[in-house]
């Protein structure tokens, strides 16, 4: 299933020209990854539109130091918090994220890391993450909420994803765009 690019700027209205950068390289990811129906389709363009403010954003904004010395992640040298900080449409971050992408890939982002912030590379980093792990089959049996807490954890406070809100509202506009 491909989308067109009134689609797409119906779901992120904000994107405007940088729609056009991304819809042939978010639909060759889609395709590439499984993403086929309008239900993944509708849940990974949610994650995507919260996650890179509307195709903003390929690389975090914050400088990654909060990632140092953050060895779940992998970031067991000094500096790599912030060489590995978030890229792609839906954030990699991490030495051993960055790894994983690198292999699934073919793209030597450990080696060159700002690789995942052009578009052909953040949408594929999207898409593989989405397929990798599990979100196509949370998407058809429409569990958001998972789905949701797997791209970007929960709130300690309230339990639910981090942008819970802002999440729904796109995943709303997107069924409604692509007629789920």
């Amino acid at each position: 299933m491909e989308i067109t690019l009134a689609q797409l700027t119906a779901i992120m209205p904000y994107a405007k020209n940088r729609a056009s950068v991304f819809l042939a390289p978010l639909n060759a990811a889609m395709a590439e990854y499984d993403i086929n129906t309008p239900l993944r389709v509708a849940a990974f363009l949610a994650q995507v539109a919260h996650e890179s403010a509307e195709l903003r954003y390929t690389e975090e904004t914050a400088s990654g130091a909060a990632y140092e010395g953050r060895k779940d992640l992998g970031n067991v040298h000094p500096g790599w918090g912030k060489l590995y900080k978030g890229r792609g449409l839906i954030q990699t971050t991490g030495y051993f994220n960055y790894l994983k992408t690198m292999m699934a890939l073919g793209v030597d982002c450990v080696e060159h890391p700002e690789l995942l912030s052009l578009p052909e590379n953040a949408c594929r980093s999207a898409a593989w993450f989405f397929k990798d792990r599990g979100l196509n089959a949370l998407a058809d049996s429409q569990d958001f909420l998972t789905l949701s807490i797997r791209v970007n954890g929960k709130n300690k406070v309230t339990g639910l994803p981090n942008g819970w809100a802002e999440r729904q509202a796109y995943f709303k506009k997107a069924k409604e765009v692509l007629g789920c």
